[in-house]
């Protein structure tokens, strides 16, 4: 199992980046977007807590800054229906805590809020993971969220969709080297949005 990985940030895209560590091999690792956010720069040391997933199509590592995160992650792959897309889809809308706090406070609006989580899934999010997250979602809620979730909210409010918001803020996160105040992103992320 890979547990961690620490090493050269060589490149982001949009949902994934390259870690090149010492030993001269390149690690592909999908991220939510907060993880994404809270990068370094492209060619600054990074070490990500990582996820390992084995499917019949290949194996796929997800990378997270925190413990929360993976904790989140690993959690809501227990549960039918969830595979990593629709996980990381939910870190990267949600985040860890707020998501927790939805899902124990069973706030169906805001869990099918996540791309590819319909009523019923979000309905069996609550019931089965809704007394299992203990710690996770008992904190306060943070007094300000991080820019690219900020970016992402004021995009759903100009009627763009949770996942084509996130599509264009990773293209504007990846174009970037991953740093921006929440005007700037929105801004990028429009024109992503408007290019199309």
């Amino acid at each position: 199992m890979i547990a961690s990985i620490s090493g050269r940030l060589a490149s982001k895209r949009a949902d994934r980046v390259l870690i090149q560590t010492p030993g001269g091999v390149g690690y592909e690792v999908v991220v939510p977007l907060g993880v994404m956010e809270r990068l370094p720069s492209v060619s600054e040391q990074v070490s990500l807590a990582t996820e390992l997933v084995v499917r019949e199509d290949g194996w796929a590592l997800y990378g997270f800054l925190d413990a929360s995160e993976q904790q989140l992650f690993q959690r809501l792959l227990t549960v039918s229906g969830v595979g990593p897309r629709i996980a990381v889809a939910f870190l990267s809308t949600l985040g860890a805590e707020r998501g927790a706090r939805a899902i124990q406070k069973k706030d169906i609006a805001v869990l099918t809020s996540v791309s590819g989580i319909g009523k019923k899934l979000a309905e069996r999010l609550a019931l089965e993971l809704g007394d299992k997250l203990g710690e996770l979602g008992s904190g306060a809620p943070p007094p300000v969220s991080g820019p690219a979730e900020a970016a992402l909210h004021a995009l759903e409010r100009l009627g763009y969709g949770a996942a084509e918001a996130e599509r264009a803020l990773r293209q504007a996160l990846a174009g970037d080297g991953g740093s921006a105040d929440t005007e700037a992103l929105v801004r990028r992320a429009l024109r992503v949005l408007t290019t199309k």
